[in-house]
């Protein structure tokens, strides 16, 4: 399950952190674990974004997580609102676009021409 929370916003909308297992042939080692943040309207739409990347089996159960306040102002200063990072308790790692984390390894895909 995945642990993580959400933050309301002054002009209601929310910001989402979600720790997740890195997916297969993500960034990471095998069995990692990576710091999601999601800003959106509403926290049902933050988790549908994930979906509609492929994170289909998404849920945010609690509050138990919440983003931070130097987590909520990454995913704000991003222009997708959405952004992740391999290790969450390391402050001197970037976080990065979530387009990073869901691309296919070199090599798996088809070549145009």
């Amino acid at each position: 399950m995945a642990g993580g929370g959400f933050a309301k916003l002054p002009g209601g909308s929310v910001v989402v952190a979600l720790s997740l297992p890195s997916p297969p042939g993500g960034s990471g080692a095998p069995g990692a674990r990576v710091r999601v943040l999601v800003h959106a309207v509403n926290r049902q739409r933050a988790l549908t974004r994930l979906r509609n990347l492929g994170l289909r089996a998404v849920y945010l159960r609690g509050n138990t997580e919440p983003p931070t306040p130097d987590e909520i102002t990454a995913v704000l200063h991003h222009p997708d609102g959405l952004v992740w990072r391999a290790a969450p308790e390391d402050d001197t790692e970037s976080w990065h676009p979530i387009r990073s984390l869901l691309r296919k390894p070199a090599g798996s895909g088809a070549s145009g021409g």
